[in-house]
Order: structure tokens, then C-alpha cells, then sequence
């Protein structure tokens, strides 16, 4: 492995043993580096902008800001770290409320360590990842489109009536970059590969009634 091949992961939890047991976990796999561990946001943020960060493994109970809201502050400062929850919370909410905020992937704390290796690897991949608990749940009835921002949702009704990004832009007074990022987030977050399976998905769940 070359250092371009490497991961570097910093473990962001409030639990001196969790971070240890991940740590010893992960440093068995030969392209993971840990580089760093935090047990608050202050301390998260700080390693993330002296550090060279590929993943921050984030966990949702931390003091003062939670993973959550830290989430959304790396999506802000550093969009190129990609995030992954890993909570003992298994509730949906928990885990669209992480993707809004712009986490990659959600796994369970008492999933097999072989599935955070998994997580990694599919997130570093540019896909996203679920414990299957959880992809059971997010499968139940119940609109999908849940996963995005508001604006998101816009964006997506938009592209159910087969609008350009162009006139989208306009309609919405965005620019037209902002629409194409947009798509992006949706397609990434929804586990959406090409434009026609986008499309089909906008016509399915967010034709505008």
C-alpha cells in the first residue's frame, strides 16, 4: 500500500475504551491509519484542520455539541473528511437526522466489527452504508425522500416534472452549481448511482401533488 491508499480515520467518541477498542480493531487492517481521537467537538475540529483526515468514525453522544450538529460542522469546514455514525442509537430519526446533516454511512455499536470495515471501505468508495438493521427499518413504508433537506426535496419535485438544472436554478434563484451539488447530495445519500435512476425515483416519490 502507498500513502495514497491509506485511510486515515480520526475516532471522534466521549469513551477513552471505546476509542481504545477501535483503535486496536482497525490497526489490523493494513490500509486503515488511525491518526487521531477526540472526546469532544472542540477537540474533533481541532484534529481535523492540523491532521490529514480521510473518515471521521463518529459517535452521536458527545459533551456540549453533539455528533450530529458536529456532523453538519464538518460537512460546513471539511467536506472532503467523510463522516460515519457509529451509535448505540438505533432509531430511524437518529439516522436520517445524521445523513441531513451529511454522514455517509450509520452503523450500530453492537454490529460485528467486520461491518465497520465494511462501512469504511463502502463510504471510502463513495457509496453508503447501513447496519442492516438499520436498512431494514429506513425499507418500511414511509417516503425515502425523508432522508433529504427540505431544499433537497425541492430540487427533487423539480426533477420529477423534467426541469434542467438550468431552469431549476432559476425557478429556485440558486446557481446552477448549487443545483448540480444538489443532485449530488441526493443521489449519494438516497444510494442513487446513474441519472435515469434518478428520475425514476423523483417520479415514484416526489411528483408534486
Amino acid at each position: 500500500m502507498t500513502n495514497h491508499d491509506l485511510v486515515h480515520i480520526l475516532l471522534i467518541d466521549d469513551h477513552p475504551l471505546v476509542r481504545d477498542g477501535l483503535r486496536a480493531r482497525l490497526e489490523t487492517i493494513a490500509h486503515f491509519r488511525v491518526v487521531g481521537e477526540a472526546a469532544t467537538a472542540e477537540e474533533a475540529l481541532h484534529l481535523a484542520a492540523s491532521q490529514t483526515v480521510d473518515l471521521a468514525l463518529m459517535d452521536i453522544n458527545l459533551q456540549g455539541m453533539n455528533g450530529i450538529e458536529l456532523t453538519a460542522r464538518f460537512h460546513a469546514l471539511h467536506p472532503e473528511i467523510a463522516v460515519l455514525m457509529l451509535s448505540m442509537h438505533d432509531k430511524a430519526e437518529y439516522v436520517m437526522q445524521s445523513v441531513q446533516a451529511g454522514a455517509r454511512g450509520y452503523v450500530l455499536k453492537d454490529a460485528p466489527a467486520m461491518d465497520i470495515i465494511t462501512a469504511i471501505d463502502t463510504v471510502m468508495s463513495g457509496g453508503i452504508y447501513y447496519s442492516a438493521g438499520l436498512a431494514k427499518q429506513l425499507s418500511r413504508p414511509g417516503p425515502p425522500a425523508m432522508l433529504l433537506t427540505t431544499r433537497e426535496r425541492e430540487v427533487l419535485q423539480r426533477i420529477a416534472t423534467g426541469k434542467s438544472n438550468k431552469h431549476i436554478a432559476r425557478e429556485m434563484d440558486l446557481s446552477v452549481r448549487t443545483v448540480e451539488t444538489h443532485r449530488l447530495n441526493i443521489k449519494r445519500k438516497l444510494g442513487i448511482e446513474g441519472q435515469a435512476d434518478l428520475i425514476r425515483f423523483a417520479l415514484e416519490h416526489a411528483m408534486p401533488t
